[in-house]
């Protein structure tokens, strides 16, 4: 149980790195709202998709923890957003070859946060793959 915990904050960490670039990349300059990622709506999400979170979730705690590493060893901020980058861009990679888009990715994971029962589903799902 604390294992898969910690998967998922990893991999919740993780997402936070995609958010802020997907974001940064789609509105570069426009204002955002910022009640606007302060709380996602309960939506149902399919048992497929929650198959793909935790499925997507296993590889970005390990993505996570390959580039946390490669962030400490980084000598300077330049080197260090180069690290972010090449993590983000793999994360995202792995989230969209599991069937999900970022933002679904990124809203399975607050409604997870949120909801005791769905990660209890996650976390089954995660045992089992």
């Amino acid at each position: 149980m604390q294992r898969m915990t910690a998967l998922f904050s990893a991999a919740l960490l993780a997402t936070g790195l995609m958010t802020a670039t997907a974001h940064a990349q789609e509105e570069q300059g426009a204002a955002q709202d910022p009640m606007a990622t302060q709380q996602a709506p309960a939506q149902d999400f399919s048992d497929d998709q929650l198959q793909q979170f935790a499925d997507a979730s296993q590889e970005i705690a390990v993505i996570s923890q390959e580039y946390t590493q490669r962030l400490q060893e980084a000598e300077d901020e330049s080197a260090q957003q180069e690290v972010r980058t090449e993590a983000n861009d793999r994360m995202i990679e792995v989230v969209e070859d599991s069937g999900l888009d970022v933002d679904t990715f990124n809203a399975i994971g607050q409604s997870i946060q949120q909801d005791p029962e769905m990660m209890q589903r996650v976390q089954e799902m995660a045992n089992q793959s």
